[in-house]
């Protein structure tokens, strides 16, 4: 009986690291959050209107299209972001914030007495 308790606790380790390493994975995709928009578009109350992607990849659509990385899509419209692509590694819509480092005690980078 004690046996077959090892076994499911062993295999319940496995799952659980694969769906943290799943979870890592999805977090890390190379490929930006971003939408296509009209740039046109823009009011101060609710962003800039979502268009489809045809808008951004044809010369000849009828929306002046542009994607638009990050921010928040409400109702068919998106605000918060940037048109600018974010740099690998910045956190995709997250604000643009990259991996902070110094681990423990991390207090703005000061080090020694503080005298």
């Amino acid at each position: 009986m004690a046996d077959t308790r090892g076994q499911l606790r062993s295999g319940t380790v496995v799952l659980g690291g694969m769906g943290l390493l799943a979870a890592a994975l999805t977090a890390c995709s190379s490929e930006p959050d971003k939408r296509c928009v009209d740039r046109d578009s823009y009011t101060a109350a609710r962003g800039y209107r979502v268009v489809s992607d045809q808008n951004c990849r044809s010369a000849k659509s009828s929306a002046d299209g542009a994607y638009y990385y990050g921010g928040k899509k409400k109702s068919g419209w998106v605000s918060g972001g940037s048109f600018t692509v974010p740099a690998k590694g910045s956190g995709g819509s997250s604000g643009g914030h990259g991996v902070h480092r110094g681990g423990f005690g991390h207090g703005g980078g000061h080090g020694g007495s503080g005298g």
